[in-house]
């Protein structure tokens, strides 16, 4: 009888762990973190989050650069080379086995598992340059939307003869505050439903400069443009040249999401392999952001040819339909809002995580302080999150306002990290991924892509410093007015 009854305690106490370990898998996953619950339709919203940013406005103006020929060939290239090296990189998320394999969570960490050394502080400069570029240019976008709201209905309000001078620094503070308060949310994860509504507004006003284009050509019966782009007599050939050089730079910050994409991986739910369903995801987005800049850069041109604006709502004027471009501007303001934190998590988890690998016992860093929330589970607090990121959106909202012009710069920042983020360590990642013999026709054949995409980068560049020279030759600290 004993032995029967010592039996069946060891068989409860079996049933009872194995409950435990089911349990477990069910609210963590393969590494010990939380179960992920991203699908493909949270990957694209911020995937589309990030790429369809104000940038897609000024798509007209790049067009109108190349022509009627090499604009839509260029933006179709681009787009083929995103997608293709994203799916390299996201085969880069796991080391070794696709399913199995220990994870990345960063795009460092997959730069550090597949190349280390030398190439990991490179990535980490050139990738944290660029967020921090990119929050800089999204505030100095976001005031300019905003100024806009304010002229138009200054015009419609006093005439189209009214000066309506607007100064940006009151609008580059208000986004800041914003930005202040989204940035305390924890991390990636949690900001799904911002990238969803930014998303959404994405669409929303990126549609209306598309019907606005639509409309003007079908008032005016007639597609402006040419073949070639802006002809040589309107501008020097000098000028053509930086300029042509500058709508690639336009381009190339349009495409520029790949520092980003390994993070993005890291919320999606598996099975199936995060590498498949991020795969997916790319194809969506890149398909339906393509169509999106197509069908914007090209009906811009043809309704305004020649002398299409840098911002494509701009062009229809202030006032006249006032009220769907105060439309349009807001949605600019709500997705740049959403955009920013999906850009700047990463820089934010990377300073986190290192202050807490540096000093560990540190409970400044490493506490977190549980706020009951009505309603809502708690929200952690951590007065070192608190600190830094308030630091850091009060950096990016002083350097706005002290280089109002900063898109050119940002352009710089975008051409740099086009080759090295999108282009060449996903090549490289790749290549050491899944062993390809060097000088066999794979990696030749990858290397020819790499090395076409830095010829690329560089030519950008060139452009880019051209149009920030350019500016400074009327710049004017804190005194700049629309």
């Amino acid at each position: 009888m004993k032995m029967g009854e010592n039996n069946n305690v060891a068989s409860k106490h079996q049933v009872f762990d194995v409950s435990i370990n089911v349990t477990e898998s069910k609210c963590f996953d393969d590494d010990g973190r939380l179960k992920r619950t991203g699908s493909v339709w949270t990957a694209s919203a911020h995937i589309i989050t990030a790429v369809i940013g104000s940038g897609v406005l000024s798509l007209a103006w790049a067009v109108a650069q190349l022509g009627w020929i090499a604009g839509p060939i260029v933006m179709i290239l681009f787009s083929f080379v995103t997608y293709y090296t994203s799916a390299l990189l996201a085969d880069c998320y796991r080391s070794g086995d696709s399913v199995s394999g220990k994870r990345n969570y960063t795009y460092m960490d997959a730069v550090q598992a597949n190349l280390g050394g030398l190439q990991v502080k490179i990535c980490g400069w050139i990738q944290y340059a660029n967020l921090f570029g990119v929050a800089i240019g999204y505030t100095i976008a976001s005031s300019i939307s905003m100024i806009a709201i304010k002229r138009s209905n200054c015009f419609h309000k006093h005439g189209d003869q009214a000066p309506c001078q607007v100064s940006s620094t009151p609008y580059m503070i208000m986004f800041g505050i914003v930005e202040i308060i989204f940035s305390q949310i924890p991390d990636f994860d949690q900001i799904w439903w911002l990238s969803i509504v930014a998303a959404v507004m994405s669409f929303t006003y990126s549609t209306i400069g598309l019907g606005l284009g639509v409309a003007k050509v079908a008032e005016t019966g007639k597609i402006g443009g040419s073949l070639t782009g802006i002809s040589i007599g309107t501008v020097t050939e000098m000028q053509k040249i930086w300029k042509s050089f500058q709508a690639l730079g336009a381009i190339a910050f349009a495409y520029s999401y790949s520092l980003i994409l390994i993070e993005i991986q890291d919320t999606l739910k598996s099975p199936p392999s995060e590498s498949k369903t991020m795969k997916n995801a790319t194809l969506i987005s890149v398909a339906v952001t393509t169509v999106f800049y197509m069908l914007c850069g090209c009906f811009g041109y043809a309704a305004f040819g020649d002398l299409a604006p840098g911002n494509l709502l701009t062009g229809f004027g202030f006032y006249n339909p006032y009220w769907l471009l105060d439309i349009a501007n807001i949605a600019i303001v709500v997705h740049l809002v959403g955009a920013y934190q999906v850009y700047c998590q990463p820089l934010f988890a990377f300073i986190e995580k290192t202050a807490a690998e540096w000093y560990p016992e540190s409970k400044f860093i490493t506490k977190e302080i549980s706020v009951p929330i009505m309603g809502y589970k708690s929200f952690k607090l951590n007065l070192f999150r608190i600190i830094w990121r308030t630091i850091f959106v009060i950096i990016t909202t002083v350097i706005s306002m002290l280089l109002p012009f900063f898109n050119d710069i940002v352009g710089i920042l975008g051409a740099f990290g086009f080759w090295p983020l999108t282009v060449y360590f996903p090549v490289e990642m790749y290549i050491v991924q899944k062993k390809i013999t060097k000088w066999s026709t794979k990696w030749i054949c990858l290397q020819m892509l790499s090395v076409a995409c830095l010829i690329i980068s560089i030519a950008a560049a060139a452009g880019s410093f051209a149009g920030v020279v350019s500016d400074l030759q009327v710049y004017k600290p804190f005194k700049t007015t629309y």
